[in-house]
């Protein structure tokens, strides 16, 4: 075999092992056995969107049909200022005015807890989940501190299904109304979220 035949023999030989390898490393910088890095493109996601929503949430907790309940609480939350330690499931519909009869665009899902001893602070947990238009069958994932008696609070979305999957941004909540006899509020809803 001819020397300079040999040597481009070996020069591939090298330049393909070398590939290989690093074929292998970057395979594995990619995929752990549990986990692995894809493209977005792959799922559709093209361009992320801002949306905004805006609707009434109406938490009903008075009368035969509440929408919101207690359902756990301490020892101490009847004597505490704040009902601290109480937790309230709700199922509270989303309307398009403050009316409680206006368009039912969806419901918020959860609990909220009274989460502070000095304020009347809240714990939301909440899944807004919407009947409406485009939107239907697709919800956002609310999770945030509440301070009820402040005029504007604001709480992250974390997250989303349907059309807002890789959702994120966050709430604006303002008491549109509050019946201190009945305790049932109607509170207005801004949201502004990212999504594909």
């Amino acid at each position: 075999m001819p020397k300079t035949f040999s040597k481009l023999l070996s020069s591939a030989f090298f330049f393909l092992f070398t590939l290989l390898f690093w074929s292998i490393n970057l395979a594995s910088a990619k995929s752990n056995g549990f986990s692995n890095v894809l493209s977005p493109k792959r799922f559709g996601l093209k361009r992320e969107k801002l949306s905004h929503l805006h609707f009434f949430f109406h938490d009903i907790v008075s009368g035969r049909n509440p929408t919101a309940v207690l359902v756990a609480s301490a020892a101490m939350t009847e004597k505490s200022k704040t009902s601290f330690g109480a937790v309230v499931m709700a199922d509270d519909p989303l309307t398009a005015a403050p009316q409680r009869n206006s368009k039912l665009v969806g419901k918020a899902q959860g609990i909220y807890a009274f989460a502070a001893q000095d304020e009347v602070g809240l714990l939301m947990v909440m899944n807004l989940v919407f009947m409406e238009g485009k939107y239907n069958g697709s919800s956002l994932n609310l999770l945030g501190r509440n301070t009820v008696f402040s005029t504007v609070r604001e709480m992250p979305i974390v997250g989303g299904s349907g059309l807002f999957r890789f959702a994120r941004g966050y709430a604006q909540a303002k008491t549109h109304t509050f019946d201190l006899k009945s305790g049932d509020a109607v509170v207005e809803y801004n949201v502004y979220v990212f999504h594909y």
